[in-house]
């Protein structure tokens, strides 16, 4: 092996990150984030725009990056700046401080973009083989342990952390909604009305029916009859058997349900229930409703290897749903929300979001907002670049994980070039597919 000179350019300008062109180019695109910043407050002359702050910090998402001080790195970097829009970049304490003050107002901004984005770009929304487009809420916890951060406190994981609720639409999991929430609070608390919210960008966003899952934790009339409220909404809610007998309802399972051997010392009953709740709306009007209950009662006197067990093993559970379709359909559709866990994966681990940087809840809460918005860009970069056959990517898929857009398009090496006022971005000549999946989501984004 040859010996290597090592050496720095003097006036030669190479980057690492060309994928943040493609970064520039959605938030211009595709979202009002620019105007709507400018508009917060009124800044002393030659201060860093509001618009900067955010920009920066959401490019530093994209490249899975969450800390402010991740931004020292770059405050040098032109093509950095060039290429998300920046008239400076901003240091780490005006990062900071900027997003302390102006919080609660940049997230709402920040929020609306991030629907926007799917909005303006007609992301597609892929429905399932039935015709319904999933929407899959699901509250997921978040280490924060051995910190002093406000809203820190014991989750259902069993460590100090955060406990936000995320709702992802389609197959591909687009992130319409993250709610930041301290990790001691129950699922339900608060529910409703973040439900109402997202239901309200769902419904416009796709022209489908819409069909909600949630886990048990969201088993209340409440959710119910809000979800009965919208148009073109179906559900699917796990049922918490809460103080339930399982011996009444295996009695009642197999005795009334449709039961099933699947093998030698198993057993399975499955039992289809409506009930109907009264109750007095806002105006004093009577009001009832009737949903349709899926009860399954799974009865084992043996174990998977036939191994007899001492006292016959019974598993219960059931689904609310107002879908008419058989058992077995619907427990098939609501394993497939399992799905939503990846989704949490991609936030925690691919953008670094595990433990948030602020100390500051509202901060925090802000960030969590910022990763919606890098999140959905990047999952729209992935479904332009990186599926079809001439990609880099070598295996079949529905979508991409984060993690592999910011391999294979956001740390592309490039060299940037200025001739006669024009920046070139120049590849190396072994970059193959990543540089035709690049130019390919570059042309659409720029010219399309």
């Amino acid at each position: 092996m040859k010996r290597l000179i090592i050496e720095k350019a003097k006036d030669e300008f190479y980057t690492s990150h060309s994928g943040l062109a493609l970064i520039g180019l959605c938030l211009n695109r595709f979202t009002s984030l620019t105007s709507r910043l400018g508009g917060v407050s009124r800044l002393k002359k030659g201060a860093i725009a509001h618009a900067d702050v955010i920009r920066s910090y959401i490019g530093l998402l994209c490249l899975g990056k969450s800390d402010f001080e991740a931004i020292s790195g770059f405050r040098q970097d032109r093509f950095f700046r060039e290429s998300l829009g920046l008239k400076e970049v901003p240091s780490e304490p005006t990062s900071r401080q900027r997003m302390e003050e102006h919080a609660e107002v940049f997230r709402t901004i920040v929020n609306f973009c991030a629907t926007e984005f799917l909005h303006k770009s007609r992301a597609l929304m892929s429905a399932l083989p039935m015709g319904h487009v999933p929407l899959d809420i699901d509250v997921f916890t978040m280490d924060n342990s051995g910190t002093k951060k406000k809203g820190v406190s014991r989750t259902y994981q069993g460590y100090d952390g955060y406990a936000p609720i995320a709702a992802y639409l389609a197959l591909e999991g687009w992130l319409l909604e993250i709610e930041h929430r301290e990790g001691s609070q129950h699922s339900q608390k608060n529910f409703v009305p973040f439900l109402a919210r997202v239901l309200h960008k769902a419904l416009a966003l796709t022209a489908a029916p819409l069909l909600v899952r949630l886990d048990s934790a969201h088993d209340a009339w409440e959710t119910r009859i809000e979800l009965a409220r919208h148009e073109r909404t179906d559900y699917l809610l796990k049922w918490n058997p809460r103080g339930q007998g399982k011996s009444h309802w295996r009695q009642r399972a197999f005795s009334e349900g449709s039961v099933s051997d699947p093998r030698p010392g198993k057993r399975v009953a499955i039992l289809n229930v409506r009930e109907t709740h009264v109750w007095t709306d806002e105006n004093g009007i009577r009001q009832e409703l009737t949903c349709r209950r899926v009860v399954r009662v799974i009865e084992r006197s043996t174990d998977k290897n036939g191994q007899g067990l001492l006292e016959r093993e019974i598993e219960l559970e059931g689904w609310w749903t107002t879908l008419n379709l058989p058992a077995e359909k619907i427990v098939a559709l609501y394993q497939d929300h399992g799905t939503s866990e990846q989704f949490h994966s991609e936030l925690k681990t691919d953008m670094d979001l595990e433990r948030l940087p602020s100390g500051k809840f509202e901060v925090n809460s802000l960030v969590m907002s910022c990763a919606a918005l890098a999140y959905n860009v990047l999952r729209y970069i992935g479904q332009l670049g990186l599926l079809g056959d001439k990609t880099p990517v070598r295996h079949g898929a529905k979508r991409r994980r984060l993690k592999t857009v910011m391999q294979e398009l956001m740390y592309l090496a490039a060299r940037l070039i200025e001739t006669s006022r024009r920046l070139r971005l120049r590849f190396s000549r072994h970059s193959g597919l990543n540089f035709e999946a690049f130019a390919g989501v570059y042309r659409r984004l720029a010219y399309g």
